[in-house]
């Protein structure tokens, strides 16, 4: 974890490993005990082979390597990854604090590192699960704000809805998901999770993660939603084009339409291209080269219409005079979801979306802050207007900004009245890391705090006042 702290004019920096137990293990046995993402766990060299063999049999052994996000939980801080482990820390000192596994809560085998958090704390969160029948689905978790009697908010976390699985046995990778004011928005892509092969993962051959995934373009996409209060799935079945995606941007309701915007890829083969190209991070030059195997990325508007009957099939449902996408009804009661496509770029991917979360977050919103990469690699941040399509880029040279964090101007009613907070490594200069600070109305730079080491890439994090 990562800390850069204002105060007095001044800026600190500081940085501990998340003492979870995947690192414990690996710093006392010297190797990768756990099998991670995209890590196969080496073999314990005190174990001879029949020991090894029988070790498989005790069961499957999870990380809980915390590395993607942090978020709060009531007066809590949490760091997170997409498992059913999440690990309390000190946000002062960086220091770890403890190990929750939510599987012991809730009925969930794993969440997002992406939750919603709601005005009054209220943090709601997505994970698949064992359905009804014995069938794959995917329960939205709720989490309560901080208690009154200063009970621990976790301990009450209950199921609000559940989406059912387009396939029984093959649950698809959920990386995040859409709330508006009132509805939940799950986007399920036909990136699935082998469970034969996942459960495979600690056999004896030996495999990872990413060895689990699978795709078929055939499959096309299904678009669940549900209301948030009461928790009712609403049984319509919206269908799209064959994509993939890891991040929502916004969504919101107007006039009897649910809007989201996504970061979206053309096709799942993306996932393969994008974990293949990780695989060569070390070496950026093989990346640029081998980058022309990525698809199309695109940031996508979707509108689902509410009111649907059978007595609409064959024409565009969509009414809402400002956007180009559809929905129309089929013969089989299918409602298919055209998007309107709000930027693209040849090999050039908006990814890492943040937006004015505290004003904006489920309500019509007009920017969106990411970083653009090119050739997978984040070599900017981008200001897109979703409604004019104009786009502002910072970039400088042989630099890598981390997400945008963007951190409002106190009472102030615009929109994009404030700063972004962003991360950048800069291996070429003397001070390979800093905290650089943007005006979020035209990305002009107002102030850089260096530090004099070299830091990784960061995936996401918060702003805590």
């Amino acid at each position: 974890m990562h800390k850069f702290d204002f105060g007095n004019g001044q800026v600190s920096y500081m940085r501990k490993f998340v003492k979870t137990d995947a690192y414990v293990r690996a710093m006392t046995e010297k190797r990768c005990a756990i099998t991670e993402f995209g890590t196969i766990a080496y073999p314990d060299p005190c174990k001879n082979i029949f020991s090894r063999f029988f070790s498989y049999f005790q069961g499957v052994e999870v990380t809980d390597n915390c590395l993607v996000n942090v978020y709060p939980i009531g007066e809590d801080f949490y760091a997170v990854t997409e498992t059913n482990f999440i690990t309390k820390v000190n946000p002062e000192n960086l220091d770890t604090l403890k190990k929750v596994d939510l599987m012991k809560i809730v009925n969930v085998n794993g969440v997002t590192a992406h939750p919603h958090i709601e005005r009054d704390g209220t943090v709601y969160n997505i994970g698949n699960c064992m359905g009804k029948g014995a069938t794959l689905a995917y329960n939205i978790v709720k989490i309560p704000p901080a208690q009154k009697d200063k009970s621990d908010p976790i301990d009450k976390c209950s199921v609000v809805v559940q989406f059912p699985s387009a396939e029984r046995f093959k649950p698809s990778y959920v990386h995040s998901f859409g709330m508006s004011e009132n509805y939940f928005v799950f986007v399920e892509t036909p990136i699935k999770i082998n469970l034969l092969k996942f459960l495979g993962a600690w056999s004896i051959r030996g495999t990872q993660y990413m060895d689990c995934f699978e795709s078929d373009d055939m499959k096309g996409t299904w678009i669940h939603i549900a209301k948030k209060s009461p928790g009712e799935y609403i049984d319509i079945k919206y269908r799209a084009s064959s994509m993939g995606m890891f991040h929502h941007i916004n969504a919101f309701e107007d006039d009897g339409h649910i809007v989201f915007d996504l970061c979206s890829w053309k096709g799942p083969q993306f996932v393969y291209d994008f974990l293949w190209l990780a695989n060569l991070r070390d070496n950026w030059d093989e990346v640029k080269k081998n980058a022309i195997r990525a698809p199309h990325p695109e940031v996508k508007r979707f509108v689902i219409p509410l009111d649907v009957t059978r007595e609409h099939q064959g024409v565009n449902l969509v009414t809402l005079p400002y956007t180009t996408a559809t929905a129309v009804m089929k013969q089989d009661g299918t409602v298919w979801l055209e998007p309107e496509v709000i930027f693209s770029a040849p090999f050039m991917a908006i990814e890492f979306p943040q937006i004015n979360y505290r004003m904006c977050n489920g309500r019509d919103y007009t920017f969106a802050y990411a970083l653009g990469l090119n050739h997978f690699v984040p070599d900017r941040i981008v200001k897109l207007n979703v409604k004019t399509k104009e786009s502002w880029v910072w970039q400088e040279p042989d630099s890598y900004p981390s997400e945008p964090i963007f951190v409002q101007t106190p009472d102030s009613t615009d929109e994009d009245d404030g700063v972004l907070l962003s991360v950048v490594v800069a291996p070429a200069s003397v001070r390979a890391t800093y905290m650089v600070i943007l005006n979020a109305k035209d990305l002009s730079e107002i102030a850089r705090a260096e530090v004099d080491i070299i830091t990784p890439v960061t995936f996401h994090g918060m702003y805590k006042p």
